[in-house]
């Protein structure tokens, strides 16, 4: 480790990344330590009541609407904002993360928003978060280009801002420290930085262009965390001279106490909210995570099994769109994850196909639009939303009034179909160790078995597994699955994994032990992947 720097206050323990003064300006540090000043301690009582919460779960507290909040939920007066200038008509989003290629890819990819992600897709190395910063920033100003090692060159398409997606930036959730930029000796939230350095450089920039500085807030667990985030974004407008309610904000549904609190959520917002977003993957961790310990009544089966029909997922979404239309929100659906492989034409209908499904449900449910995982997807997905809106932009006069609050529905985690087999167990141990090893190289997007993986769906492999092993479940064979058939299924795949210089398997496999089929369960695999394994060095820094 390099000898820390400290700048305005913020002291900076990564080695230096090509073209990083451009981002860490003494005024962007002024602006990111202020916000962290600001926030710091309710941000460290929010996660503290976050572990409050799931011991009452883990201890047989089920969630339930709250009745400290119920006026919110039965006044029929209040809205969310107007819709701002680009998120009028968001029928199908791509997601991907910031990466110079994937910024071009998105951008000329023809769906209406890109989610910039520097969350679940993106692995938060330092360089990383600074270069993921640049790419963002000369794509605005329309300076980026790429040249692949193959020679391919990528280059933006349109005249202008407004000929493209519309960007939706994703920050990092509450729970990720930045540890390389410190004020007073302690971590800045990753989520801040990621936010306050796009939203100081950029936010005029995008206003000049026609368009404006757009937020999806992940991993948000309860109304009190959206109230945060919109203090924040109070805060920023003031410091910067923006005015009050430029800033809009779509969160993702991706915890199960959310799903309780989603009126509530749009409410604190509301000056700056434009959606909810079910963000299906990181929902289905949720339960398994909250749930973890209470017994069969809480196992789901093979991941591959627990689709968007199973009927929690089915009260879940369509209480989403409710929500949403109910206060003038736009509902988005969640990612279709299939990879199409264009040298396998079979596999490849296949997944068409399945994708084309996915978004009929969706579009047929109300939904606003969707998200996409590949640019070879969008046209799928379009065709599908075009056929259901027309020239409608949205779907918000559908208030789905047939829909009505339901917890119990939201909690018939039993009535999902399916079983378990040795060979989802097989699937979950090698997605877990071959993501886990492709974002300790700093790829957080990892194309596995034709499928799009990231944090989330690696989040519900491993903690399937631990569940199944704490829960003593059973297969369909009649196998009861322990601790130690699971590592003798863990050597079996770990030996079968194809090895190149330069790998990180060793180290995921030690995490993914640790994460999976240790005693205490870690409620994320980031944060100890973070922590241990995410060291800097000259070379990293220099990518």
């Amino acid at each position: 480790m390099n000898d820390p720097i400290t700048l305005n206050g913020v002291s900076l323990t990564a080695p230096t990344v090509r073209r990083q003064e451009e981002i860490l300006t003494p005024q962007a540090l002024d602006f990111v330590k202020a916000l962290h000043r600001a926030t710091a301690t309710r941000r460290q009582e929010l996660l503290q009541q976050r572990q409050a919460r799931r011991t009452q779960i883990s201890n047989g507290a089920d969630p339930t609407f709250l009745p400290e909040t119920r006026r919110i939920r039965e006044d029929d007066s209040w809205q969310v904002a107007p819709t701002a200038p680009g998120l009028e008509d968001r029928r199908v989003e791509i997601t991907g993360p910031v990466d110079r290629k994937m910024t071009i890819n998105a951008l000329n990819s023809g769906a209406k928003v890109w989610l910039a992600d520097m969350e679940d897709s993106s692995t938060p190395s330092w360089a990383n978060v600074i270069n993921g910063q640049l790419n963002l920033r000369d794509a605005l100003d329309r300076r980026i280009d790429f040249t692949s090692p193959e020679g391919k060159d990528y280059t933006l398409q349109g005249s202008s801002l407004t000929d493209l997606p519309t960007i939706v930036v994703r920050p990092r959730g509450w729970h990720l420290p930045e540890k390389h930029m410190l004020v007073d000796n302690t971590p800045i939230a990753g989520g801040i930085v990621d936010f306050g350095l796009y939203f100081f450089h950029n936010a005029q920039r995008l206003i000049s262009q026609g368009r404006g500085p757009y937020f999806y807030l992940p991993k948000i667990e309860n109304h009190l965390e959206a109230r945060l985030w919109n203090d924040i974004f109070i805060l920023a407008q003031d410091l910067l001279g923006i005015p009050q309610g430029t800033i809009r904000a779509t969160v993702l549904i991706e915890t199960i106490t959310a799903a309780f609190e989603m009126e509530e959520i749009l409410y604190e917002l509301r000056d700056h909210a434009a959606g909810l977003n079910a963000g299906r993957w990181d929902y289905i961790f949720s339960v398994i995570k909250n749930f973890r310990t209470r017994g069969p009544r809480f196992v789901l089966p093979d991941r591959n099994l627990v689709t968007m029909t199973a009927p929690f997922m089915r009260s879940y979404t369509e209480q989403l769109v409710r929500a949403c239309h109910r206060r003038g929100a736009h509902a988005i659906g969640g990612m279709a994850a299939f990879i199409p492989n264009r040298k396998d034409a079979a596999a490849n209908d296949v997944a068409m196909e399945k994708v084309r499904a996915d978004k009929t449900r969706e579009a047929g449910d109300g939904f606003d639009g969707s998200w996409v995982a590949h640019p070879d997807l969008v046209p799928v997905a379009m065709e599908v939303f075009d056929g259901v809106l027309g020239q409608n932009p949205n779907q918000l006069d559908r208030s789905r009034e047939d829909v009505s609050p339901n917890a119990k529905a939201l909690l018939d985690i039993a009535a999902t179909p399916g079983v378990i087999t040795e060979t989802g167990i097989r699937s979950n141990i090698e997605v877990g160790i071959r993501y886990i090893e492709s974002w300790l190289r700093g790829n957080g997007a990892a194309a596995i078995n034709n499928l799009m993986e990231d944090a989330a769906t690696a989040e519900i492999s491993r903690s399937q597994i631990w569940q199944w092993i704490h829960a003593s479940a059973v297969t369909d064979e009649g196998e009861i699955i322990t601790h130690q058939w699971v590592e003798e299924l863990v050597d079996e795949e770990f030996a079968a994994l194809q090895r190149f210089d330069g790998d990180r398997f060793d180290d995921a496999r030690e995490l993914f032990e640790e994460v999976a089929c240790g005693e205490h369960f870690p409620t994320f695999l980031t944060v100890p992947a973070y922590a241990r394994f995410l060291h800097e060095t000259q070379e990293l820094a220099a990518v």
